[in-house]
């Protein structure tokens, strides 16, 4: 343990990594703009630099802490400091601030009002770049980067893709893809986290908002929504509702005053998703199948398996994600005259996903040549429709989602953490549902916030071998070991984001440990109040197998290859 003075107040420390961490733990915001706990240090921005009691200066965040050290972080030498460097950021920044996807929200403009920077006195000489729109997912605007490294990082470091580098020197550096390429054409899995850690509007989400507004304008058509689980934890606290609590009935009623005819919710099809993900799973242990099964949820492992890891495409579960499967069957669904009275269905979707606008548009996952999913609208979307409608999203009441879509188990909802795909899987799989059970299941190793678990289970005397992996970078470790015959699994379940779902890259990006921690328990909290708890004992499920989907189980649950 040390001691140094902040600002003339003692503050212990004790194995704090940088100055930076122990300032904060002091209660000082100092700003910072390339600055992430999870990502390496780079120091670029400079903000967060502070003064020595010798007068030298140097950015806390790369500055190791020493016992003893004396530190001011406000004197009149570093508000001009950083000032300037605010100054300095937005002279080579494109200013349409106020039709900026990000306005609002952007760092760079926050710290620019906290900082009092009301005039910018240098011109901007740097030459305009085209923006990328060749992504479904994100659009990239090198006009409004800042060069903080962030996208760069967490692409090479969380997620082991590193499709984005800098290329040229000072004035001329630019952040961009090899060659220059559009991202859409490199080996980007279209995740998200990049927007994520992006302090403005150089990556932001590419949005189908105006499309869903003029469908849902349109009389002759019918437009039905999903809810995946995610989403209800992380729209609340928007409109000052508390972090983490599921709003899901909320959700319903604005999607429903909106104009929305139908809505359903995605704990629905990923009961689906587990009674065909399981049977698979089970036929192949007992049969002599290719194992591990890899788990296909998540659009962006897969983008990685079929791009860099080809040779295990066949471990690849062939069910279509919890997305893709609501989306298949609603369409089938009103394909019948008998529902769809005349009008044409657009369906779309709700999701914390970046990714999941790029699967929408697998053609492996039409139906009979149809693209099932029409929109996919992510939880930063949603949250802005919600306010473009007018309506006061905190005051109103719950509703239920709608039949027969519209009921999901437990084992449904916690699709949306780590883990929570293999424990509805493992709950299937066992006989029984009282609670003994299901929590030996929960406390096997499937659930907690560790980037690689591994665990074994047993099933009808068989050991079976699982790991659970979130971050891509993660999943690469786990992947080069099995190909190199370090590790032996029967199944690997990946979510590209760390965390899972509730940290996917269209969720709202102002989140901190304690709101990442709540979003995870509202999960928990929503699964532990559902009345079914496994997918085999819903209801609505057994019936949808014993009439509707008879004979149609592969044709609207499966994919046709990778």
């Amino acid at each position: 343990m040390g001691v140094m003075t902040i600002d003339g107040r003692k503050v212990e420390f004790t194995n704090e990594r940088n100055v930076l961490t122990i300032i904060r733990k002091a209660g000082i915001n100092i700003p910072t703009l390339c600055y992430h706990s999870e990502l390496s240090t780079f120091g670029a921005c400079r903000l967060c630099t502070v003064e020595d009691d010798r007068g030298r200066m140097f950015a806390s965040c790369s500055e190791e802490p020493r016992d003893g050290m004396v530190i001011y972080t406000n004197t009149g030498r570093l508000k001009k400091y950083r000032k300037l460097i605010i100054e300095l950021l937005l002279a080579a920044h494109c200013r349409d601030c106020t039709t900026c996807v990000k306005s609002g929200e952007c760092n760079l403009q926050l710290l620019a009002h906290r900082l009092g920077v009301t005039n910018v006195r240098f011109e901007n000489t740097k030459e305009p770049q085209p923006l990328d729109f060749s992504s479904p997912s994100i659009v990239r605007d090198p006009n409004k980067c800042i060069l903080c490294g962030n996208c760069v990082r967490v692409c090479d470091e969380l997620q082991g893709i590193g499709v984005l580098g800098f290329i040229h020197r000072g004035t001329d550096a630019l952040v961009t893809t090899a060659f220059g390429k559009d991202i859409a054409t490199t080996e980007c899995v279209a995740c998200g986290q990049c927007r994520v850690f992006c302090p403005t509007g150089a990556i932001s989400i590419h949005t189908d908002m105006d499309e869903v507004w003029d469908a849902l304008a349109d009389p002759n058509v019918r437009v039905v929504a999903q809810v995946a689980p995610s989403v209800r934890v992380a729209v609340g606290d928007a409109f000052g509702l508390p972090k983490g609590k599921s709003v899901m009935g909320k959700i319903v009623n604005v999607l429903h005053r909106m104009g929305f005819d139908e809505v359903y919710d995605t704990t629905f099809s990923a009961d689906l998703t587990i009674m065909e993900e399981s049977a698979e799973f089970l036929e192949r242990v007992e049969n002599g199948g290719t194992l591990p099964l890899l788990t296909s949820c998540c659009p962006a492992w897969v983008k990685l398996i079929t791009d860099q890891y080809r040779e295990f495409i066949p471990n690849v579960s062939t069910c279509r994600s919890p997305q893709g499967i609501m989306s298949g069957v609603v369409k089938e669904w009103f394909r019948d005259p008998e529902h769809n009275q005349g009008k044409r269905t657009i369906m779309v979707s709700f999701m914390p996903c970046t990714a999941k606008k790029m699967e929408a548009k697998r053609p492996n996952s039409f139906t009979k040549g149809e693209q099932d999913t029409d929109y996919v609208i992510t939880t930063t979307e949603l949250i802005r429709m919600i306010n473009n409608s007018g309506i006061d999203f905190a005051s109103l009441e719950p509703e239920s989602s709608d039949v027969p879509f519209g009921f999901g188990s437990g084992g449904g909802v916690i699709f949306g953490v780590t883990g929570g795909v293999t424990e509805a899987v493992l709950r299937r799989l066992v006989e029984g549902h009282d609670k003994v059970a299901l929590d030996a299941i929960a406390e096997c190793g499937v659930r907690g916030d560790d980037p690689i678990k591994e665990f074994t289970v047993q099933y009808k005397g068989m050991d079976v071998n699982i790991c659970v992996v979130s971050g891509l970078a993660n999943a690469r470790t786990v992947m080069d070991r099995v190909k190199a015959g370090e590790a032996n699994y029967h199944l690997i379940e990946v979510m590209a984001c760390r965390r899972g779902c509730v940290m996917g890259g269209g969720q709202p990006t102002r989140a901190g440990d304690r709101t990442k921690a709540a979003r995870t328990q509202g999960i928990y909290n929503a699964d532990s109040v559902a009345v079914v708890k496994k997918c085999d004992e819903n209801p609505m499920i057994n019936s949808l197998y014993a009439g509707f989907l008879k004979g149609k189980e592969h044709e609207l649950m499966h994919n046709t290859g990778y």
